[in-house]
């Protein structure tokens, strides 16, 4: 009877969470079904109606607009992912194996850059940009990777330093030195954290609109600028709109898709802990 009544109790835990999940979905529902309506059928009053005939048009029509964002946001998110990770992964090594005079201060620095909110650095960054001839893409790459190494050095700092220091002590035996033991010992092992990092940083970064709105031009914009730019001054076509902002979700929903399993993992094999 005990026990009934604690699995009775168990299946009302999830009620909550199955309300908040509906509820967390039922934008994506609106912008599924509107993506599929042509034009004369989009209507905010029967916006959660099933669309009576499907348009695929509106994803042509889109994918038309968006595809040189697109590859633009490829091209700027894959080496400012990349970067920021090994970045980050060295940082974390050296303040979490190698101590040094500083490594004190030097930590609680970099994690400060966490909580300094883009706004705030905004013009002394497009000017920084613009002296250094580094506006464009290759700016935008510059500034993800950087605004990316605290959150990085924080993840691979906390999984090095749950490590046995007997691995580092091992490696110096049989004579590796400090990038060796990175190299060959640490790096084979940090596959979990790289997963959340790399997931992490690739959601940030393609994700960015300020950013991205302010250092690249017409001919450079990544796919969340090219999207707001996608309604036009009069009429808006929320069908394309909707079939065009379900074409920029895609890509971080099948990163999740296939990698979120191993992204939990990540954060369970502490790498997120310390």
């Amino acid at each position: 009877m005990k026990a009934k009544s604690l699995r009775i109790g168990k299946n009302w835990l999830y009620a909550p969470l199955i309300f908040m999940s509906i509820f967390y979905l039922l934008p994506m529902y609106v912008m599924l079904v509107t993506g599929f309506k042509p034009f004369e059928e989009v209507n905010l009053k029967t916006m959660w109606a099933l669309p009576h005939t499907i348009a695929f048009d509106n994803y042509v029509e889109a994918f038309r607009h968006l595809a040189p964002s697109l590859r633009n946001s490829f091209v700027m998110v894959i080496p400012a992912t990349i970067i920021s990770s090994f970045l980050g992964s060295l940082n974390g090594y050296v303040l979490a194996k190698w101590k040094f005079k500083g490594a004190d201060v030097i930590f609680p620095l970099i994690l400060f850059g966490m909580f300094i909110p883009y706004q705030s650095i905004l013009i002394p960054l497009v000017q920084f940009m613009k002296s250094a001839n580094l506006t464009g893409i290759p700016g935008l790459i510059l500034a993800h990777v950087i605004y990316g190494i605290p959150i990085t050095t924080l993840t691979f700092r906390n999984y090095y330093a749950s490590l046995p220091q007997e691995l580092i002590e091992a490696a110096r035996i049989d004579g590796a030195n400090m990038l060796g033991v990175y190299r060959w010992i640490l790096l084979p092992i940090s596959i979990p954290s790289f997963v959340v990092v790399l997931i992490w940083q690739f959601t940030s970064a393609w994700n960015d609109f300020l950013f991205a709105v302010v250092l690249t031009g017409n001919e450079q914009w990544p796919i969340t600028v090219a999207l707001n730019n996608m309604a036009g001054s009069q009429i808006i076509a929320w069908n394309v709109q909707m079939a065009g902002s379900l074409l920029a979700a895609l890509p971080t929903l099948l990163v999740y898709l296939f990698l979120g399993q191993y992204f939990l993992r990540g954060l369970l094999a502490g790498s997120l802990k310390g």
